[in-house]
C-alpha cells in the first residue's frame, strides 16, 4: 500500500493513503523573517539531545514541578523577569522565532505589538490550546508530560508584553492534560513560581486555565475569544485586533502553546543559539507529530530544515513498505494540501 505526506513549519506531519501520486524526496519548511543572524550550512538534523527544549515528550519522567526543575525549568527565571520586556523581546527577535501555531508571523514581532503607551486597560496573554486541527497532537505532550514548560513560559511572555494574567484555552477533550495543567499551576502559585510577586521578582502575573466545548471555530484566535468570555465562539471583524482590543475589551495576544513554552530556553540559552538551528527564514527547533502510513508514529523535537525523509526514517521507522510505497505528504493536518512525492 501506498501513502501520502504534507509539512509546515507549525503544525504536524501526516502520512495517510490515497490514490497513486507522484514523490518528494525531501521537504524545506520556509519561513519569512530577516532578524535572525545569517548562517551558512548545507545540512539540517539531527538534534543533539543536549539541544531539545522538550526533554519529557514521552513521559518518561515526573512532570510535576520537582521533576521539571530537575531537567532545567524554572532555571534563572527570576533574572530573566528582572532584566526587562526590551531584553526579552531582544533575544526574541534575535532567535528568528515564528509562531508554532500554524500562521508563522514573526513572535517577536507580535509580542512587540503590546508594546504601548498603557491607557490604564490591564494587558492578558492568552494561549491557543484549542488545537483541534485532525491529525495534529503536538501541543498536547507538552501540556501533558511538561506542563512547567509552557507555565514558565506564560510568565517570560506575559512579562515581554507587560501582561498581568495568561489564559490557557485547553480544547474540552484534553482532560487529562488539562489535570495536569492544573496541578503544575497550583504547584507553581505554591512556590512563589507565579501570582503576586512572581519568582521574588516584583512582578504580579496570574495562569488560568480554560475549557473548551470542542468547537473547531475556537482555534481562530478571535472565536477563541468570545469562547473565553463565555459567549459563542464566532470570529470577530477586524480591526479591531486582539492587541487593541481582546479578551474583556483589553489588549491581548494569543499565542500557540509550543510558542510560549520555547521562550524560556530562548533567553536562558540566548537568541543566537535558538538562530543557529535551520536557515534564513525558517530558524529553530520544531515539534513534529508523525502518523499515518509510517512504522512507528511518533512526536518529536528536530532542527528546522531537516529533510522530510531523514524526519520519517529517523524518528518513525520509515513509510510502511519503504520509501517506493510513499505516494504523499500531508504536512499540516487534514486542511491542507497534498505534497506529491515527486
Amino acid at each position: 500500500m501506498a501513502g501520502i505526506a504534507r509539512i509546515t513549519p507549525s503544525l504536524s506531519v501526516t502520512l495517510c493513503r490515497t490514490q497513486a501520486v507522484p514523490a518528494v524526496t525531501s521537504i524545506t519548511v520556509r519561513n519569512n523573517t530577516t532578524q535572525a543572524p545569517k548562517q551558512e550550512k548545507s545540512t539540517y538534523g539531527p538534534l543533539k539531545d543536549q539541544d531539545r527544549i522538550f526533554t519529557n515528550l514521552y513521559g518518561r519522567y515526573d512532570f510535576k514541578l520537582k521533576g521539571a526543575m530537575a531537567r532545567g525549568s524554572w532555571y534563572k527565571t527570576k533574572e530573566i523577569i528582572e532584566k526587562g520586556h526590551e531584553w526579552i523581546l531582544k533575544e526574541t527577535v534575535t532567535s528568528g522565532l515564528r509562531g508554532r501555531g500554524g500562521a508563522g508571523f514573526p513572535t517577536g514581532m507580535k509580542w512587540g505589538f503590546m508594546n504601548k503607551p498603557s491607557d490604564g486597560r490591564p494587558k492578558y496573554l492568552v494561549v491557543n490550546a484549542d488545537e483541534g486541527e485532525p491529525g495534529t497532537c503536538k501541543d498536547r505532550e507538552i501540556m501533558r508530560h511538561d506542563p512547567h514548560k509552557l507555565i514558565e513560559g506564560c510568565l517570560v511572555a506575559g512579562r515581554a508584553m507587560h501582561a498581568r494574567a495568561a489564559y490557557i484555552y485547553i480544547r474540552g477533550e484534553f482532560y487529562n492534560e488539562a489535570s495536569n495543567l492544573q496541578i503544575a499551576i497550583n504547584e507553581a502559585y505554591n512556590a512563589g513560581l507565579i501570582g503576586k510577586n512572581a519568582c521574588n521578582s516584583g512582578y504580579d502575573f496570574d495562569v488560568f486555565v480554560h475549557r473548551g466545548a470542542g468547537a473547531y471555530i475556537c482555534g481562530e484566535e478571535t472565536a477563541l475569544i468570545e469562547s473565553l468570555e463565555g459567549k459563542q465562539g464566532k470570529p470577530r471583524l477586524k480591526p479591531p485586533f486582539p492587541a487593541d482590543v481582546g479578551v474583556f475589551g483589553c489588549p491581548t495576544t494569543v499565542s500557540n502553546v509550543e510558542t510560549v513554552a520555547v521562550a524560556p530556553d530562548i533567553c536562558r540559552r540566548g537568541g543566537e543559539w535558538f538562530a543557529s538551528f535551520g536557515r534564513d527564514r525558517n530558524r529553530g527547533t520544531k515539534l513534529f507529530n508523525i502518523s499515518g502510513h509510517v512504522n512507528n508514529p511518533t512526536t518529536v523535537e528536530e532542527e528546522m530544515s531537516i529533510p522530510l525523509r531523514d524526519l520519517i526514517e529517523r524518528h518513525a521507522g520509515g513509510v510502511i513498505g519503504g520509501w517506493d510505497n510513499l505516494l504523499a505528504v500531508i504536512p499540516g493536518g487534514s486542511s491542507t494540501p497534498l505534497i506529491p512525492k515527486e
